[in-house]
């Protein structure tokens, strides 16, 4: 667990605050497909179980969509103020 904001952070979080930024900047853009979980595993040396919670939270907020068989889309850029909330569980 690191720190931001002087808040701690999970690893799913950082991995889902990584992703958004990568939707804010258009390096993820809408309508772009994200890698496949496997891929986000090794990319950030994490558990499957970790990336499958980034990628919940980030559905739950509405930025990406699953589609099944299909894989995981960007379906809305974040906010400016919209944030991933500190860690409650």
């Amino acid at each position: 667990m690191t720190e931001s904001a002087g808040l701690p952070m999970y690893r799913w979080q950082e991995i889902a605050q990584d992703i958004e930024e990568q939707i804010r900047s258009g390096r993820l853009p809408l309508g772009g497909r994200l890698p496949g979980e496997r891929l986000l595993c090794e990319e950030y040396g994490a558990a499957l179980g970790t990336v499958r919670r980034a990628v919940r939270e980030l559905r739950e907020r509405g930025l990406i969509g699953v589609v099944p068989a299909k894989g995981t889309y960007v379906l809305k850029k974040p906010q400016d103020n919209e944030e991933i909330p500190p860690a409650s569980e």
